[in-house]
């Protein structure tokens, strides 16, 4: 693994809430509200930011662990910051602390409505595909 994966790296990544990212455009409820399956995907995307350049080019990750609490709802239209810190590094694998705020319309910044943690594994990506 590369060494320059370090504790204290961090991540972003962002969207606005569309009718694609609800609980019924995905099928896991039946509310036009941000859905926890587009959840746990905007933080695994703002893992792999804040891992991007940290790891050899043949090298990538994998994500082994998902703890996730939904806490309050983010509604159509809604900006979306997802947040990851590397918390801990051992061999191979790789652990984040995300959290996740939205801004209504009005520009009011509603925090953690969703937190948790995902572990991630960096692997050689040709002997994974494989």
């Amino acid at each position: 693994m590369s060494p320059t994966i370090t504790v204290g790296l961090h991540g972003t990544a962002q969207m606005v809430v569309t009718s694609q990212d609800t609980a019924i455009a995905l099928r896991s409820g039946d509310v036009p509200v941000l859905a926890t399956p587009r959840i746990v995907a905007l933080v695994e995307e703002a893992t792999c930011e804040a891992l991007r350049g940290h790891i050899d080019p043949h090298q990538t990750t994998v994500g082994t662990s998902v703890d996730i609490a939904h806490r309050r709802p983010s509604p159509l239209g809604a900006r979306v910051i997802a947040h990851a810190d590397v918390v801990s590094v051992e061999g191979q694998r790789v652990v984040f602390d995300v959290r996740v705020d939205h801004e209504t319309a009005a520009g009011e910044v509603v925090p953690s409505i969703a937190r948790g943690q995902i572990t991630r594994v960096v692997v050689d990506r040709d002997s994974f595909a494989g």
